[in-house]
């Protein structure tokens, strides 16, 4: 979360006043104000706003009709509510390699399609757009889904068309370490009335039969589901939020488009699939050893970070999915299910190669959308003195 102040909290202060905390009502309407917002910012006909990014993406898994005796393919370097997800729903995660992007490899996904492979989650970590293209080609050719994980990457573009908009589904996420924030919160976006039908009625624990006309022209019938309904307060500060996210995200490219064009001649930077539509929240220096990489990160005037050490976006540190325990009780445990008894992964710490070769010969160096000039020359300078160094 990069800003907030006196908007958010008259917003808040409006709905403490009207008393209304509840997502539907005839007042002030907040959470249908952020749906109507993601809509038209986004370009996307059926937005629902919710508790998380998580929540985005099991209801969206679900309203896809995927569950037990599916694969989703997910890659091997995103957080691991990802990978949960997949198991939420009943489905088995069959984990990819990421290319010199740092996303999805659209080759590897290839490789790991079988006659069980229902759906494809790739991921826009860090605001880096996955090769879109390639990706919504082989499903096409396989028909397969596609769900956009775009919970690092509000607002972001590929070749123009919003991030999580692009395949049958997407998902945002508007926690606090997120470029828009109301402290948790996510959305499903998706343009499939099907998708949507289903996955409203899951978030929503059938209860939105209850509340306004919510399922007027539903043609799909209640289901017991969980409850992922958000409420007016996160609402009302996300209204404002997303009337900041594009001076965000236009700050935020300035500002990383400023540091590699004066960096240029002295980093390697990681390609993009889409460097106009990068959200610009991370400088992503390559380097040809892991020991260099190091070096470079822990010089005093840069302070980076590996992504290989960022613990739970790597695939082997997903400990509850590398050891098969999809749930408390083993009945509900899709790794136990007969459903999917062929295919249950044989997941194993060194299974994605090249994805652990390359996040550990990387180092992000974060950007700050309200840097000053001064400060970003400062940064610069320290950088260049950095890889002098090596």
């Amino acid at each position: 979360m990069y800003r907030m102040g006196k908007e958010e909290i008259q917003q808040l202060a409006k709905v403490i006043e009207a008393k209304d905390l509840f997502k539907v009502n005839s007042g002030l309407q907040q959470s249908h104000q952020v749906e109507t917002k993601l809509q038209t910012i986004l370009g996307t006909k059926h937005p629902i706003f919710m508790t998380s990014g998580h929540a985005a993406l099991v209801s969206a898994l679900v309203g896809m009709g995927i569950g037990p005796g599916d694969e989703v393919i997910v890659p091997a370097y995103t957080y691991i509510a990802t990978a949960m997800a997949v198991v939420a729903a009943g489905a088995m995660p069959v984990i990819a390699e990421i290319d010199d992007t740092l996303t999805l490899s659209p080759e590897d996904v290839e490789r790991k399609i079988t006659k069980h492979t229902k759906a494809i989650l790739p991921v826009h970590i860090q605001g880096f757009p996955c090769n879109m293209d390639a990706i919504m080609q082989i499903a096409k050719t396989h028909n397969l889904y596609v769900l956009e994980d775009a919970c690092q990457a509000d607002g972001g573009t590929y070749l123009g068309k919003r991030l999580g908009t692009i395949g049958d589904a997407g998902a945002l996420s508007f926690n606090f370490y997120k470029i828009i924030s109301c402290g948790e919160g996510g959305a499903l976006l998706t343009d499939n009335r099907k998708i949507f039908e289903n996955a409203l009625i899951y978030q929503d624990s059938s209860a939105i039969a209850f509340f306004g006309n919510q399922m007027e022209g539903f043609s799909t019938e209640g289901f017991c589901g969980n409850e992922y309904r958000s409420n007016e307060l996160c609402a009302a500060v996300m209204n404002v939020q997303l009337s900041r996210l594009d001076d965000i995200l236009f700050d935020l490219r300035k500002n990383k488009n400023y540091l590699m064009e004066n960096l240029k001649d002295v980093c390697e930077f990681i390609p993009s699939n889409d460097a106009k539509g990068d959200c610009g929240t991370t400088l992503a220096v390559r380097f040809e050893s892991e020991e260099k990489a190091r070096k470079f990160a822990e010089h005093e005037s840069v302070q980076g970070l590996l992504p290989i050490d960022t613990g739970k976006h790597v695939y082997k540190h997903w400990t509850p999915i590398m050891e098969k325990r999809g749930a408390c009780h083993p009945l509900m445990d899709p790794f136990k299910m007969e459903a999917n008894k062929d295919i249950v992964p044989d997941y194993k710490q060194d299974m994605c190669p090249i994805t652990l070769d390359k996040l550990s010969k990387v180092v992000y160096v974060g950007v700050d959308p309200d840097s000053t000039k001064a400060e970003l020359d400062a940064k610069i300078e320290g950088i260049k003195a950095a890889m002098k160094t090596l």
